[in-house]
């Protein structure tokens, strides 16, 4: 006898029916329930979980970004600007390398009363120049060249005097071209900082490590030291770069400027400062708002001009001072005159960009 279900199918021409073979024979079976097992009863199916952690580490370092990006621009936009490095006629053409002009100041601005008498700066309002220093880098090397401010130079439209007198007479500007005629060097950037500045930026770091030489003790600067290897804070700091307490005077003087800016520079751009937050950002802060430079510099070139200065500390340049040749006096007061013919070597090598030769090279 034959099957019922094959017959009946074996009627209409088609295959055997088996509801279990239908696709969609479960639902049927079970009112159009879904059957949680898996096919044939087997485990049930699981489904696949998206993976958020990419999206998470995504948006995390979009945020990151933003963060770097804006922070940057709003320490640059922090600096102080003024417009320091005019054309002229007969200015200095450009010359190969980089050449920034460093002024350090005796601007009070932003100490208090207190603090003024505290670092013994005085009372004087105004600024002057206190430091000067030619910084150059490029394929001849890098070097720091300390100006003495009372070098006897000729100041465009006002004869010869001490070269800080320029300052005194017309600000940045003037200075800038009576370093520009001094040396045939063309100034390509320009950074000044005051008193206040200064302390800030020394204590940002957390102090700054200098080997002192002999005691020094200099109640105008503020300043009382032993000699040895010792860690200076600001107020320190200050009056080390001040004090004229030493045999040569300012000439030894100019000696202690460097080797303290070359190493506050390399102690500011160490991974223990960069990577540090707590020191990273103070000292942010307090450079981008206490360094004053020209209306085209922002805070890249700033920063270039630090790794520089590490560089020099680090024993990969030069340090020096423009060879002097002799003293006078006069009614601008005592003052000192370059080697001319050293002078002129110094700085014929800086000009193109050359290693400084030897023996051009003092203290």
């Amino acid at each position: 006898m034959n099957d019922g279900r094959a017959h009946q199918h074996a009627a209409y021409g088609r295959e055997p029916y088996d509801p279990y073979d239908d696709p969609y024979a479960g639902d049927q079976l079970a009112g159009g329930r879904i059957d949680p097992g898996g096919p044939r009863g087997g485990a049930p199916v699981r489904r696949r979980r998206r993976r958020r952690w990419p999206r998470v580490l995504g948006a995390i370092a979009v945020v990151l970004l933003l963060l770097v990006v804006g922070g940057y621009f709003y320490m640059d936009s922090r600096l102080k600007r003024e417009s320091v490095l005019v054309d002229y006629p007969g200015r200095v053409a450009d010359t190969p390398g980089t050449n920034w002009l460093i002024v350090g100041s005796d601007s009070r601005e932003g100490l208090s009363k207190a603090d003024q008498k505290r670092l013994a700066t005085g009372f004087a309002g105004g600024r002057r120049t206190d430091s000067m220093m030619l910084l150059h880098y490029g394929s001849g090397g890098t070097s720091l060249i300390s100006l003495p401010r009372d070098s006897y130079v000729p100041i465009p439209g006002r004869g010869s005097n001490k070269l800080n007198a320029a300052f005194a007479f017309g600000g940045p500007k003037l200075l800038v071209q009576t370093v520009e005629k001094a040396t045939g060097v063309h100034v390509d950037h320009y950074a000044e900082i005051g008193f206040g500045g200064f302390v800030g930026v020394v204590d940002s770091v957390g102090g700054v490590d200098i080997c002192v030489k002999e005691n020094i003790k200099d109640v105008k600067a503020g300043l009382d030291l032993k000699a040895g290897c010792q860690t200076l804070d600001g107020g320190q700091a200050l009056g080390y770069v001040r004090t004229r307490k030493y045999a040569r005077a300012d000439l030894e003087r100019v000696e202690h400027q460097r080797q303290f800016f070359a190493a506050l520079m390399k102690k500011a751009t160490s991974p223990g400062t960069m990577l540090n937050p707590f020191r990273s950002i103070p000292l942010g802060m307090n450079a981008t708002s206490n360094f004053l430079v020209d209306e085209n510099d922002h805070l890249y070139d700033l920063v270039r001009m630090m790794w520089a200065m590490k560089g020099v500390s680090g024993g990969g340049g030069v340090t020096t001072t423009v060879p002097i040749g002799g003293s006078g006096s006069s009614a601008v007061g005592s003052y000192i005159t370059w080697d001319r013919a050293k002078a002129s070597k110094l700085f014929g090598a800086l000009k193109e960009d050359r290693p400084i030769p030897q023996d051009v090279i003092t203290k």
